[in-house]
């Protein structure tokens, strides 16, 4: 599936991934390719992009949103830091 995470100042990743995990506000969940459109709110937590099977970058993030409609999925925050 297509991701792309933007800030009001930059775009932090725009590629394909085998899915995503986020800090939603009622508690963590994941996204995998073909998910149901969903609008939900992020908390404050950690989000890790699953680039394949094998390997993942983590972020640390302070909130946003995510859409994910046709097989893309948007990620809408304030800041996000690279964890290594």
């Amino acid at each position: 599936m297509q991701l792309d995470i933007l800030t009001p100042e930059r775009k932090v990743f725009s590629g394909k991934v085998y899915g995503i995990q986020l800090p939603g506000r009622e508690g963590s969940f994941e996204i995998l390719e073909n998910h149901a459109p969903i609008i939900a709110a992020l908390g404050k937590g950690k989000m890790k992009v699953l680039k394949d099977k094998n390997s993942a970058d983590t972020y640390e993030i302070s909130g946003g949103f995510i859409e994910m409609l046709n097989n893309k999925a948007s990620v809408l925050i304030e800041d996000a830091k690279v964890i290594d």
